[in-house]
């Protein structure tokens, strides 16, 4: 398994490369990463198993998502057998799927504990959400607190973060172990470091500078349609970028791995 050493501006090809997919077939690509989303937050409502569940099972569920941008790509008719692809028939990688859930779970509790001792022993969520009303004045120095504690967990979550962005493709796909998936992912990201690195920063701008930008913009010109621009920006996230992006992640994998498979064939 040989991972390709990429450019940095091949980062921002990803994000142009997923909106070429997402172009190609936008109802399949919005329907997989909406049904993923929802069963993100239907994980995290349920008490106490869905926090566990959701890291075992988020392997399988990404690797169901990049079937469908796989199908895509390929100019596939969409089927069943495309779109578990790498969870059940003859390539069934399923149990090892849920292995690789399992480190996850385990680097997740990791990141939580670092991140409450260095709190001094304070929930690093408990204030995550400033306020439920929205007409509520935020305090500035409680919001920049917030911001920092989230900023050390993304921080503090980076190496998990790497070992695991291509790690579902590498077991699903390639019938890689768990633990040697997530070396050769930490491998391919750090090698290429700097195309990740644009490519994070062109998703932070799409995804939040951007539409914070055009929330300031419109309560400059007029409050009164901030509600209405506020519901917009979320429909263009939910329905739009949130596809792209998951299109891209599957880019970047074809990119570095894929690529590289191909030429040493």
């Amino acid at each position: 398994m040989q991972a390709r050493l990429l450019p940095a501006a091949r980062g921002v090809f990803w994000l142009f490369e997923g909106f070429r997919l997402f172009r190609r077939n936008p109802p399949l690509i919005t329907a997989v990463t909406l049904v993923y989303l929802l069963a993100v937050q239907l994980f995290a409502l349920l008490p106490l198993i869905g926090p566990v569940l959701l890291p075992v099972l988020l392997p399988a569920m990404t690797l169901t998502v990049a079937n469908a941008c796989r199908i895509v790509d390929r100019q596939q008719p969409p089927s069943k057998r495309a779109l578990l692809a790498g969870l059940s028939g003859r390539d069934n990688n399923f149990p090892a799927l849920l292995r690789l859930g399992g480190l996850q779970l385990a680097g997740a509790l990791l990141v939580v504990l670092f991140a409450t001792l260095i709190g001094g022993g304070e929930d690093p969520f408990a204030n995550a959400l400033l306020s439920d009303a929205p007409d509520a004045p935020v305090d500035p120095a409680m919001q920049a607190a917030v911001l920092g504690k989230l900023a050390q967990v993304l921080l503090l979550a980076t190496p998990l973060i790497i070992a695991f962005w291509f790690a579902p493709f590498l077991v699903g796909w390639d019938s890689v172990t768990p633990a040697k998936s997530l070396f050769f992912s930490t491998v391919a990201s750090l090698r290429n470091w700097r195309a990740m690195v644009m490519f994070s920063l062109a998703a932070i701008i799409v995804a939040g500078i951007l539409p914070g930008f055009i929330l300031i913009l419109v309560a400059q010109i007029s409050g009164m349609a901030l509600s209405a621009a506020f519901v917009v920006l979320r429909m263009v996230l939910v329905f739009l970028v949130a596809p792209v992006l998951t299109a891209s992640i599957y880019a970047s994998y074809r990119d570095i791995f894929t690529a590289a498979d191909a030429t040493h064939a």
